[in-house]
């Protein structure tokens, strides 16, 4: 699309160029009919004339085809009938094809037409108009046909970009909206099929947004519902008799934990989808944060004391998280925690000594409920929702998280988060 314009540019000049080509071609044929044999016949008995007799000598020749070529602008070459070279007012012309045995237009180098007249003695007048010192005056056509068409090329260019700016706006809406701005509408301009295609656009567009808007909207409903029906399940288990059964009634429980921690995540991921920016922002200490949450799964916890402006329990999520994807999936080995910072960011780098996401996957991770090939439903923890809540709280703190391989094994998180400016 972005090439559309050139496209259309390229046409312009090849449209101007055939056409060249073909008057070209036209002027060329015309010039090849059969000239007014009488006229030239009438020309070459003067010519026989006025020039010397055959066998004459050289100086005389050439000074009879010098007043020639000076009074009528011309070059003129004598030849003999089989073609020698006899004299010559500028540079010497070609001799006429051998099969030639009446005068006319021939063909020669350079522009503008070259005649060939037959003397009455046989001898070969070519008569090209135009000194050769004063330079052809075809050149001079040719000159402003080269101008003009140089002056079309130019003031097509504009037009063909004028042509295709609305479908070079319509696709910038268009690659908007692939990116997740659902609110990308293209302005709608004139009545022909460019502008039916933005309107159809705007619909498919709106019609997305409606979908998005509808679909998170009922899952923070039914994750809202959810609460309801679990509190009284575990008021139930809590009010249950006595010790009987009791491996029965923590397995129930921690299932029911679990399913409250994912609704949970499901009502922060849906309330992340509606705001555009944080609601909440106080100053936080996010050494103090890491540290706490590293105490929880005995992580080692290295960097120095800096402050963001965010949500503290967003922020908290966000570390959580990550800390409770490496005790998961990072084979008891030791979990380290990073904390850099430079002018403008924060750097929190999470790393275990696990057996590692292969690269083709390391993107994949933060797409909510995404399971890696392998992972057992209901044996190996987790929906597929923390990695994607990391990314989520991030984003509305300015930054983004990535995955990367360890050199010796493993898994780092790199989470980068906007510095508080001062």
């Amino acid at each position: 699309m972005r090439r559309l314009y050139l496209q259309i540019y390229l046409t312009f000049l090849g449209i101007i160029v055939l056409f060249a080509a073909l008057a070209a071609f036209a002027w060329w044929s015309t010039h090849d009919e059969p000239e007014n044999e009488q006229l030239l016949h009438g020309i070459g008995g003067i010519l026989g004339e006025v020039l010397p007799p055959p066998h004459s000598p050289a100086e005389e020749i050439t000074s009879a085809l010098r007043k020639l070529g000076d009074r009528f602008d011309a070059r003129i070459t004598l030849r003999t009938a089989e073609g020698q070279l006899i004299g010559s007012f500028g540079k010497p012309l070609p001799a006429p094809p051998p099969e030639r045995r009446h005068s006319g237009w021939m063909r020669a180098p350079g522009p503008g037409p070259t005649f060939a007249i037959e003397l009455p003695d046989h001898r070969w007048a070519i008569i090209k108009p135009g000194h050769a010192e004063r330079g052809e005056r075809a050149l001079g056509f040719l000159a402003i046909i080269g101008l003009l068409m140089l002056a079309i090329g130019i003031g097509s260019y504009p037009l063909a970009k004028r042509l295709t700016g609305r479908l070079v706006r319509l696709q910038h809406h268009a690659n908007n909206l692939s990116a997740g701005d659902l609110s990308a509408r293209v302005e709608v301009e004139g009545n022909d099929e460019v502008a039916a295609l933005g309107c159809s656009f705007n619909r498919a567009a709106e019609r997305i947004q409606k979908l998005v808007a509808a679909q998170k909207e009922m899952l923070a409903s039914a994750s809202h519902e959810l609460r309801s029906p679990l509190t009284r399940i575990r008021m139930a288990i809590e009010l249950l008799a006595g010790n009987e059964r009791e491996e029965l009634r923590n397995r129930i429980a921690r299932d029911i934990r679990e399913l409250d921690e994912l609704i949970e995540e499901l009502l922060i991921a849906s309330r992340l989808d509606h705001i555009d920016e944080l609601q909440r922002k106080e100053e936080v200490e996010l050494l103090a944060l890491v540290a706490e949450e590293g105490a929880r799964v005995g992580a080692e916890v290295v960097g120095s004391p800096v402050s963001i402006e965010g949500d503290a329990r967003l922020l908290r999520r966000l570390v959580r998280n990550l800390l409770e994807n490496a005790r998961r999936y990072g084979n008891d080995s030791r979990i380290e925690i990073e904390l850099h910072s430079d002018a403008s960011t924060v750097m929190i780098r999470v790393l275990d000594r696990g057996p590692g996401i292969p690269e083709a996957e390391q993107e994949r991770i933060f797409q909510p409920f995404y399971r890696r090939p392998g992972m057992r439903e209901g044996v190996d923890k987790g929906v597929g929702l923390g990695l994607a809540l990391v990314r989520q709280i991030a984003q509305r703190h300015g930054g983004d998280v990535t995955c990367r391989g360890r050199d010796e094994g493993g898994t780092c998180f790199e989470v980068t988060l906007r510095k508080t400016p001062h």
